[in-house]
């Protein structure tokens, strides 16, 4: 009996120091995990988080306005329908001496800033940025794709300018990114992305920034939450990427405005809010004599329409025309092509 009484205290003992070893390992534990959330956000730290480069990084300032033309520019040859061209082999049409003009699939670079308004002046400017290859290949794969939404493409692109970790991508961005990028460029979305924010992380980054990248900042947080939640719906993603209301415009950069690309023809871009622009391109006749036969190749899945007006959003431009009609014949005689 006593040996019972002794083996029982034992096993008492034992349990009740368990329990204790065990409440004192979890306070450790949260002090540890505390500890650790602390260190990271020291290791994130404010000048690392606020120095990250954005995704994109094109700007009104990358816009060449040397030979720019004003909208009254005048052009005797009748607009005939762009997406007529003969198609260039990696993508894009081939350009003959003329006017020409499509309406295509457009698409927002630029969260957390105002929709296009029909005074806004846009001018052509490269994609740039650290993500620039990846934003380039899904407009073109986009192309081969036409089984998938334009809003899901919109939700991917939202997504990478928010610097989303692929490892927090869920529900259909996710499917949408494995069908329009290769393996090695899904990879490539883990470079140079910010984890989900915590409040209090955000408003100290928020107080260091300028008043108008404050909304940009927090919305491009806002994204990476709901893409992480994979719950989410396209209307709740665009209310956080698109501003409510209009920027004002900027009077010295008319709408219509013609930029001189740096392969020698004409452009300008006429928006209709961010999903569809109607963009316009006139190649003189010397640029095809002068070309000695070498092709010139109009592909807008490198351009940017970037609007003067730096609270308005960058256009990701597409070879994708809205409504086609193939039954019109092209009258150009591409002069200057062998």
């Amino acid at each position: 009996m006593k040996i019972i009484k002794k083996l029982f205290f034992v096993i008492l003992f034992q349990f009740i120091y368990i329990q204790s070893s065990q409440a004192q390992f979890g306070d450790l534990k949260d002090k540890i995990l505390g500890a650790g959330t602390s260190l990271a956000s020291k290791k994130l730290g404010l000048d690392k988080i606020l120095k990250q480069p954005a995704a994109i990084t094109t700007s009104f300032e990358d816009v060449n306005q040397e030979g720019s033309k004003m909208p009254d520019f005048s052009i005797t040859e009748k607009a005939q329908p762009l997406y007529l061209l003969p198609k260039a082999p990696d993508g894009g049409f081939v350009l003959c001496a003329g006017l020409y003009e499509m309406t295509t699939k457009s698409y927002c670079l630029h969260a957390g800033t105002f929709a296009p308004s029909s005074g806004d002046g846009y001018m052509f400017a490269p994609v740039l940025g650290p993500k620039e290859e990846i934003v380039t290949a899904i407009l073109k794969s986009a192309e081969k794709h036409p089984e998938i939404n334009q809003h899901d493409i919109q939700i991917l692109l939202w997504t990478i300018i928010a610097r989303t970790k692929f490892a927090d991508y869920n529900g259909t961005v996710k499917l949408t990114a494995i069908a329009l990028l290769t393996p090695i460029q899904l990879t490539q979305l883990e470079g140079g992305v910010l984890g989900i924010l915590p409040g209090n992380l955000m408003e100290k980054a928020k107080d260091k920034l300028p008043d108008d990248l404050k909304a940009i900042f927090e919305a491009e947080n806002k994204i990476r939450q709901l893409v992480a939640s994979g719950n989410y719906s396209y209307d709740e993603m665009e209310k956080y990427a698109i501003l409510a209301g209009i920027a004002p415009a900027r009077t010295d950069i008319p709408s219509g405005i013609w930029t001189l690309h740096p392969d020698g023809y004409y452009v300008r871009y006429f928006p209709s809010g961010y999903s569809k622009t109607t963009v316009q391109v006139y190649v003189p006749k010397a640029l095809m004599l002068a070309s000695n036969g070498t092709k010139i190749i109009y592909d807008a899945t490198n351009d940017i329409a970037c609007p003067a007006n730096v609270g308005s959003q960058r256009l990701a431009q597409t070879n994708e025309p809205l409504n086609p009609d193939y039954t019109i014949k092209l009258k150009t005689f591409c002069v200057g092509i062998k």
